[in-house]
């Protein structure tokens, strides 16, 4: 079975506990290609508080295709975590996904740059593809946003703050698992198996022996700041991005999505790179990306040949 490796890139912003003034940011890079310096790259960004390895089933389909790079978003998995936690935003991280394009880049030239990115992961993915020309390698040709846009509901972040750096325990995989999938249905039906191999990831040892999740508690300091005004405040300029993104772009839904309303999708069809729309029924906030129906429509997305006068 095709495994990734694991990598690192230095990124502007203070680490905790080193002393230093950068940190490293963890990704994993999946090639079956044959090819180490292959020129197609696929970036595949995580939610809130989740980590790369929740996109394995996903890279596996698209490894023999392309380079599928999966970053740890900096305070996650094997990334840092940062000194200075109102760090924790948006505009870190899309900085650190320009260092780990660069140092790609200079690796082995990109020629084609797709991003998918669930949630928290698609507003990075809206920024990076917004950049003027010249800014990355090469600008991001095709763009799947999963389950997020400009318009965010406000009671979905609600029901995120609710457990968000939460200081969960848990004595064993099993233990966790079950009780992460209490807290996460609306990730719509999985096989035990495929919740455990979406569960190993996010859990860390701990010196006293039980497990506790992957990331810094402090990323849910800036999110816990975040006030209803602002947010309000924040989608018009999401909305600025987004109709500045000329990638071509897939928009994944929810069916029973409590973030990413009916509404706002029908109008990023309409505006924009005017974005394509799939549901998927039975699902809320987010599809995994791990039912065959799911990775079926982001892998034909990504691989399907240009269309006529678009890359």
């Amino acid at each position: 079975m095709i495994e990734p490796r694991l990598n690192y890139v230095s990124c502007a912003g203070a680490a905790a506990g080193t002393g230093q003034d950068s940190h490293r940011m963890a990704y994993w890079e999946w090639n079956a290609t044959g090819n180490p310096q292959h020129p197609h790259v696929v970036v595949c960004v995580h939610g809130l508080s989740r980590q790369g390895r929740d996109f394995d089933t996903l890279a596996r389909m698209l490894a023999p295709h392309a380079r599928v790079i999966c970053p740890d978003v900096v305070g996650r998995g094997e990334s840092d975590w940062l000194a200075d936690p109102m760090q924790y935003e948006v505009q870190q991280y899309a900085g650190d996904m320009l260092a780990m394009l660069q140092q790609l880049q200079q690796q082995a030239p990109i020629e084609s740059l797709d991003w998918v990115g669930t949630s928290m992961g698609g507003l990075i993915g809206m920024v990076v593809s917004s950049l003027p020309p010249g800014v990355l390698p090469v600008s991001v040709r095709r763009l799947v946003l999963n389950d997020v846009g400009p318009a965010i509901e406000w009671s979905a972040l609600e029901r995120i703050g609710e457990y968000l750096g939460a200081p969960l325990r848990f004595e064993s995989i099993e233990q966790a698992a079950a009780q992460l999938w209490a807290m996460s249905t609306s990730f719509g039906p999985h096989t035990p198996e495929q919740w455990l191999a979406l569960t190993r990831p996010m859990l860390r040892k701990t010196p006293e022996g039980p497990y506790r999740l992957h990331y810094d508690p402090a990323i849910a300091q800036p999110f816990g700041a975040l006030t209803r005004e602002a947010a309000e405040q924040g989608e018009a300029l999401l909305w600025q991005l987004y109709d500045a993104i000329r990638a071509q772009t897939l928009v994944l839904r929810g069916a029973q999505s409590d973030l990413l309303s009916v509404a706002t999708a029908q109008a990023m069809a309409g505006r924009g790179p005017k974005a394509r729309c799939v549901e998927f029924a039975g699902v809320g906030h987010a599809p995994t990306l791990v039912a065959a129906d799911q990775v079926e429509v982001v892998r034909e997305f990504l691989l399907a040949p240009p269309q006529q006068g678009r890359a």
